[in-house]
């Protein structure tokens, strides 16, 4: 099963990323950047609540631009389980 999120997740990514494939670094971004505003202000993006994501998806929407990019793919690796994905990268 995990194959299969694997490959949803890939598929999401290149929906968001306006490249030939999917962009390796996002997933570095995510690990990397902090919050720059809000309740969660310089917390991780990889360590957000999925409540306050599923929050901003609810209320207006993620924030415009790369934040709301990375945001969301936080949202979708949280939501189908893949948070594992992570644990090596926040390591480097």
């Amino acid at each position: 099963m995990v194959g299969g999120k694997i490959v949803y997740l890939c598929g999401y990514l290149l929906t968001k990323i306006n490249v030939v494939g999917p962009d390796p670094k996002i997933l570095l971004q995510i690990v990397k950047m902090k919050m720059p505003f809000g309740k969660y202000k310089g917390r991780l993006l990889c360590d957000l609540p999925i409540s306050y994501l599923e929050w901003f998806k609810r209320k207006d929407g993620f924030p415009k631009g790369k934040l709301g990019v990375l945001m969301e793919t936080v949202y979708e690796i949280k939501l189908n389980g893949l948070e594992d994905l992570l644990v090596p990268l926040k390591k480097m």
